[in-house]
């Protein structure tokens, strides 16, 4: 058994028993983080801070819906946003915070691409990372089914029934994922289960998996420099901070990252007050109607890229290239064949790669709002295509890459 001595303090009596001031050195004093770096290093912590903001809103509007097909839209549309006080806030800084998310995620994961983050010893920073992204987006599509709108019903009816496999006729396992034939109670029920409870466990255990990657390889610096972090560490410990290419955690690195996320809320609040529409889709606020199709049927923004590489092509190679898609984010550590994690921009022909891959997801993304006609159809044809032979161009381009 441990030895145990008369606590001098509450602080002396938790240290003894929960190792408090190890685990602070472990997690933020003694966690070194280069100096080299600029604000997109911030993006983790903008989205720890939203996933926050997701998680109190979220609980104080489930105080108030009501998991039903029949009074589901009027327990979010009415009820809510009319006559609960200061539920309409709730709900704005909801919608908007699931759909800026991503857009953090995305400047995160391009930033990570961008600087070669996922390399030499960083891939399970990286793959933690997409599985976050993969998490998210599950739980963004369950709680875009809650509101039971038209376009929540009718966004459920198409996603599910990917999971038909085209050709492969896999009816039965669509109607085990909804619970009936068409999206219904227990659709509903089982959409609300995987948002409230299954989905934020598994981001909490992610968000942990994400940070535990970082401590070995530490964080990348936006100059690719090799630093030997025990040395450096060893010059701020003496007193030499100016010296050091490193500092800790907490609160040197800290102080930085909350001025950032200071001016992040400020954007943030701005479109809860002013500009909340950009969040919720007009088609939504009619109620579900399964007798009644949209004119046009389209996910939220930050599916659109993906689900314009669907759309182009007929249901079997449509279904092959969306799997491709889903996919091949987590294989960049290992299809990148390069030896060096320095920036995009001393990388020659992969600078070129990344430009073209980040213009092309763009241009899907506005293709994939607009109807599938004329000339729309055609660029969206041409973009996932380009997606797809960028990525199967990424080995042969970096393999041939020099040594810096």
């Amino acid at each position: 058994m441990a030895h145990f001595e008369k606590a001098k303090s509450l602080h002396d009596w938790l240290n003894q028993r929960l190792a408090v001031d190890a685990v602070r050195r472990v997690m933020a004093t003694e966690y070194w983080i280069p100096k080299n770096i600029n604000f997109l290093w911030a993006m983790g912590m903008i989205l720890a801070v939203t996933f926050g903001l997701l998680l109190v809103s979220g609980i104080f509007l489930l105080m108030y819906y009501q998991p039903n097909v029949a009074t589901a839209f009027d327990s979010v549309n009415y009820t809510i946003m009319k006559e609960v006080e200061f539920g309409w806030l709730w709900r704005h800084i909801h919608g908007v915070a699931a759909s800026v998310v991503f857009l953090i995620i995305y400047i995160h994961m391009f930033t990570g691409i961008y600087y070669g983050s996922y390399k030499k010893g960083r891939e399970m920073i990286w793959i933690s990372g997409m599985l976050l992204f993969v998490t998210f987006s599950a739980e963004a599509f369950s709680g875009y089914m809650l509101p039971w709108g038209q376009m929540s019903y009718w966004a459920g009816m198409v996603i599910t029934n990917l999971f038909a496999g085209g050709s492969l006729h896999a009816d039965g396992l669509v109607e085990w994922i909804r619970g009936d034939y068409v999206p219904a109670q227990a659709f509903l029920n089982r959409f609300f289960m995987l948002h409230v409870l299954l989905l934020p466990l598994a981001i909490l255990a992610l968000i942990g998996l994400h940070f535990a990657a970082l401590r070995i390889p530490h964080v990348n610096n936006q100059d690719g420099e090799e630093i030997d972090f025990e040395a450096e560490a060893a010059k701020y410990k003496a007193g030499d901070k100016a010296g050091s290419k490193v500092i800790a955690f907490a609160n040197d690195f800290m102080s930085k990252d909350m001025m950032v996320v200071g001016i992040y809320l400020v954007f943030f609040f701005y479109l809860v007050f002013y500009h909340y529409g950009f969040a919720m889709d007009p088609v939504n606020f009619d109620p579900a109607d399964g007798l009644k199709t949209p004119a046009h049927i389209y996910p939220e923004w930050y599916f659109l890229w993906s689900y314009e590489i669907l759309r182009p092509f007929p249901t079997d190679p449509g279904l092959i290239a969306f799997g491709f898609a889903q996919v091949i984010f987590f294989l960049l550590p290992f299809l990148d064949r390069s030896p060096n994690a320095v920036p995009a921009s001393r990388r020659g022909l992969f600078n070129v790669w990344f430009w073209v891959m980040l213009v092309d997801m763009i241009v899907l993304t506005a293709m994939g709002k607009l109807p599938p006609e004329g000339i729309f159809s055609t660029i969206g044809l041409v973009a996932a295509i380009t997606f797809i032979v960028l990525w199967i161009l990424l080995p042969f381009i970096t393999k041939k890459e020099k040594e810096l």
